[in-house]
C-alpha cells in the first residue's frame, strides 16, 4: 500500500516538478541587497537601476538594505545566498576591495564567494563643510587645520568605508591632523555635518548636492581630476593638492555559482537600463555617469582598484581603529 501511494504522490507531483524545471527565469520577485544605509549615494543609484530593470523585465526587484561592518555583513548575506538568480547585490568599491584589507580579512577575495555582473556606475565625491568652519577653499582647510592638528573633526560613514578613505588620503597629501568620527552611514554622517557636530566630510556628490544648493554645507572642492557639470566653478581637489584624486564605482553581483544564462541576463538587463535615456538623465543629476560593460569588466576592475587600494592604504596608515 505504501508503496502504491509514493508512487501515485509522484505521478500526482510530476506536473509540478516539470514546471519548477522549467519556469522561465525570472518567475518570481528578485532580492536586492544593499549594504548600505538607505538615502546614500550607492543605494539611491542602486535603486533607480533596479527600477528600470525591473519595468523592462517585468519582474518586482526589492531592495533590502542589509548593513553594517562598511558593507561587509551585506556581501556576507549575498554570497551565502542560494545561486538561483532571485538574489542580487548593488555592492560598492570600498566592500569589495580595500574595507577587507582594513579589517585585515587575510586573502579575502569576493570573486571567490560572488560572480561578477557589471559595473553600475562611478560617483563623483566633494570636500564639503560646515558654514561655522569659516573656510570656502581647500587651501583655507589646510591654513585652519595645521593652525589647529586635531581640533578639527571629520565624518565618515564607518571605520574603513570610503569616507574615511578619502580624508586619510587627503590628510596624508597635505599633512593635516583631522579627528576621524566615525557613524553607521553616509546619511547620519552627512546629517551631523549640517547641525555643525562634525566639521568637515568627503561626500558623494550626490547625497550633499541638496544641502549645499540651500547653504546648509559649503563645497570646498571636487575629489575628480575634473570639474562636475553641476557644479561647474567648484574647482578639483588636485587644483590645490596635485595628483590628489578619488571616485568610486559600485557593481552588480550574485551568489557564485548562479548560472551563466542567469548571469549574462542580468548583465543584458544592467546595461539596457543603465542606457535608457531617462536613467541616465537622472543619474547624471546624481553625480553620476554610468557606463555600460562585461562581467569580466567589473572582475578586472576589482581587482585593479584592489592593487591600487592596498599602496594607498600602506601609505597613509590606514587602519580599524
Amino acid at each position: 500500500m505504501t508503496t502504491r501511494r509514493t508512487v501515485w504522490a509522484f505521478v500526482c507531483m510530476a506536473p509540478w516538478m516539470a514546471f519548477a524545471q522549467t519556469a522561465p527565469w525570472p518567475s518570481a520577485p528578485i532580492t536586492v541587497i544593499s549594504p548600505v544605509q538607505a538615502g546614500s549615494a550607492g543605494d539611491t543609484t542602486l535603486r533607480v537601476v533596479t527600477q528600470k530593470m525591473s519595468e523592462n523585465m517585468r519582474q518586482s526587484f526589492a531592495v533590502e538594505n542589509v548593513v553594517g561592518a562598511a558593507g561587509m555583513i551585506g556581501l556576507d548575506r549575498l554570497s551565502r545566498s542560494r545561486p538561483d538568480g532571485y538574489t542580487i547585490g548593488g555592492i560598492s568599491d570600498s566592500t569589495l576591495t580595500y574595507v577587507p584589507i582594513i579589517q585585515k580579512r587575510a586573502n579575502f577575495d569576493p570573486l571567490d564567494t560572488l560572480d561578477p555582473v557589471g559595473v553600475i556606475a562611478p560617483s563623483t565625491w566633494v570636500l564639503v563643510a560646515h558654514p561655522s568652519v569659516g573656510v570656502k577653499t581647500v587651501g583655507e582647510l589646510v591654513a585652519k587645520a595645521k593652525a589647529q592638528p586635531g581640533q578639527l573633526n571629520y565624518a565618515s560613514s564607518g571605520l574603513g568605508s570610503s569616507h574615511q578613505v578619502v580624508m586619510e588620503m587627503f590628510k596624508s597629501a597635505t599633512g593635516t591632523r583631522l579627528l576621524h568620527i566615525p557613524y553607521r552611514g553616509a546619511a547620519a554622517a552627512l546629517a551631523d555635518v549640517q547641525g555643525g557636530q562634525v566639521q568637515v566630510m568627503f561626500s558623494a556628490l550626490s547625497v550633499a548636492l541638496g544641502a549645499i544648493e540651500t547653504g546648509k554645507l559649503v563645497p570646498l572642492a571636487v575629489a575628480s581630476t575634473t570639474r562636475t557639470p553641476l557644479l561647474p566653478q567648484l574647482p578639483t581637489v588636485a587644483e590645490a593638492v596635485p595628483g590628489f584624486s578619488f571616485a568610486t564605482w559600485s557593481g552588480m553581483l550574485v551568489p557564485k555559482g548562479t548560472p551563466p544564462a542567469i548571469v549574462e541576463r542580468l548583465n543584458q538587463e544592467l546595461n539596457k537600463a543603465i542606457q535608457d535615456p531617462q536613467v541616465a538623465a537622472t543619474l547624471a543629476k546624481l553625480g553620476v555617469t554610468p557606463k555600460a560593460g562585461t562581467p569580466k569588466d567589473l572582475a578586472d576592475l576589482i581587482q585593479s582598484t584592489r592593487a591600487k587600494m592596498e599602496n594607498v592604504i600602506r601609505t597613509a596608515n590606514i587602519q580599524a581603529e
